[in-house]
């Protein structure tokens, strides 16, 4: 099913348990709202990616980014979030194409603390052209900061959800070969 070449049909079962993912997502996102950038929201999507595919992890991304930012804030910076979100777990698809990638755990950390400072530096490119900022360096350089905070909680989470989600996983799919950890 990951890495299926069939169309994209979902059941209702498969619906629901999306939406379940969805929520996971979004209840991450509001519980640590008050700590700047340090969610479990992108471990989640990176998860589910490397889990259940690229076309999951993007409705899961997307769902859950229009519900949060429905009572958190919408506005143009919301495509530049789908954007960069886009790009991180479109690079967690294909390294998850990696056996070795999907056998060692502490590559996938690795990759979920990268994937803070990626999501920094795309989403800082998109709104410099989008707002017309002068310097992207300026710019971008003075988020760096969040960034870190970013990688260091996407790596904290990514130990502490990697086995549950798994298991969920296995669970859910369990013909599914399970590469995980």
């Amino acid at each position: 099913m990951k890495n299926s070449n069939k169309p994209l049909v979902f059941a209702g079962k498969e619906i629901a348990y999306l939406g379940l993912l969805v929520a996971a997502a979004v209840v991450g996102r509001t519980l640590f709202q008050p700590l700047p950038n340090v969610q479990p929201m992108t471990v989640i999507f990176l998860l589910v990616t490397i889990h259940l595919g690229l076309s999951r992890g993007l409705i899961v991304c997307l769902l859950s980014m229009l519900i949060t930012n429905f009572y958190m804030g919408m506005g143009v910076w919301t495509i530049a979030q789908l954007i960069s979100y886009a790009v991180v777990i479109f690079g967690m698809y294909l390294l998850s194409k990696s056996k070795l990638f999907m056998k060692k755990l502490y590559l996938q950390v690795i990759y979920s603390v990268f994937a803070g400072f990626a999501y920094g530096f795309v989403i800082s490119w998109i709104s410099v052209k989008l707002y017309g900022f002068p310097s992207f360096g300026a710019y971008y350089f003075q988020g760096v900061s969040f960034d870190a905070l970013h990688a260091a909680g996407n790596g904290i989470f990514y130990l502490m959800l990697a086995p549950i989600f798994l298991r969920l996983f296995q669970h859910y799919y369990p013909n599914k070969d399970s590469e995980g950890h």
